[in-house]
């Protein structure tokens, strides 16, 4: 570190500030002390570091990969939050194996990391039960059945459900359907956004005395193409059709033309929870709800590090809506 701060021209302080992140220092300094650090071959003994100060500056990011697909929106959240802890000076790492409580309490037991985000959480999640009974600091990203105790960032699913039915109602559709991903019988039946925004859908066409029809998609394309046929053989009126599977977008789309519907001449489509470039791989292109994965990452990252180092102790109850990016997927519904 001497050797860095010499060629750098800058204190071992400075050095030190720079490779713990432990205060903040200007970017022309930083790019300095980065620049010494690469030229000299510097590389900073995590082990050693987490030895002397009983700290592995690691986050845990738990995903439970055999369970659920890293799909882009995952991506976007893991992404955002790497990026995030590396600049606060931590190092992010994604946790695949961990799925029951059990896994949790060795995780844990091991000392790797200092904290821990949670992801694809379902309404009972085992895993925010055995976290919050050992008092390890973490943040989820999304919600339990009851999620005023533990600290969290999520979509806003029930707005975005209203979002888009605000949306196709405005073009004159009465008669919708909701695609979601089949999960029965497995361990994320109770996935927190499949539960929150079909209760929402349900709830929402009611209030507005719409006909509203709820399918289950299977894997991929061939589940898109599946449940297009059941929402056409469920109700053969339907002119719009919500969807929360971007693997399945294209093949809704196909079976809703293997049916004899256009789209969107016959049936609207609109992709929520989705992306712009999930919904420019279909033809037409989707409408989508975008889902906010790079702001819920950062934010899950900066909340479970403001814990980590005595920042506030108040719980993080954040909820962050999709956004509309209106495409070639939805128009008025036919007369």
């Amino acid at each position: 570190m001497q050797q860095v701060a010499d060629r750098a021209g800058v204190s071992i302080a400075t050095v030190s500030f720079v490779v713990n992140g432990n205060k903040r220092v200007s970017a022309d300094t930083r790019a300095r002390v980065t620049a010494a650090m690469r030229e000299l071959g510097y590389r900073n003994n995590v082990v050693a570091r987490a030895l002397a100060s009983r700290r592995t500056r690691i986050l845990a990011l738990v995903f439970p990969v055999l369970e659920h697909r890293l799909g882009q929106t995952a991506l976007q959240f893991f992404t955002s939050a790497a990026s995030r802890a590396s600049e606060l000076g931590y190092h992010l790492v994604l946790w695949p194996a961990v799925t029951t409580a059990d896994d949790v309490q060795e995780l844990i037991s091991g000392g790797l990391a200092d904290g821990v985000v949670v992801m694809e959480v379902t309404m009972h999640d085992p895993r925010i039960d055995r976290l919050t009974e050992l008092e390890v600091p973490f943040v989820a990203i999304g919600r339990t059945a009851d999620p005023s105790a533990i600290s969290f960032v999520d979509i806003d699913f029930e707005r975005t459900v209203e979002d888009a039915l605000d949306h196709l109602t405005g073009l004159g559709h009465r008669r919708i359907g909701l695609v979601v991903e089949d999960l029965d019988g497995t361990t994320m039946a109770d996935y927190g956004p499949k539960v929150r925004s079909e209760a929402a859908f349900r709830a929402s066409v009611a209030r507005r005395g719409l006909t509203g029809t709820v399918v289950a998609a299977g894997a991929s394309a061939e589940g898109g193409r599946r449940a297009a046929a059941d929402l056409l053989e469920r109700d053969p009126d339907v002119t719009a059709a919500i969807i929360m599977k971007d693997d399945s977008n294209f093949g809704l789309v196909s079976g809703l033309r293997a049916g004899g519907r256009r789209v969107p001449e016959d049936v609207s489509v609109i992709a929520i929870v989705s992306s712009d470039g999930a919904g420019a791989a279909t033809e037409p292109v989707l409408t989508t709800l975008n889902a906010p994965g790079p702001e819920l990452g950062r934010l899950a990252v900066e909340s479970l590090v403001e814990r980590l180092e005595g920042g506030s102790t108040e719980r993080t109850h954040t909820l962050i809506p999709c956004a509309l990016h209106l495409a070639g997927s939805t128009a008025p519904a036919p007369a």
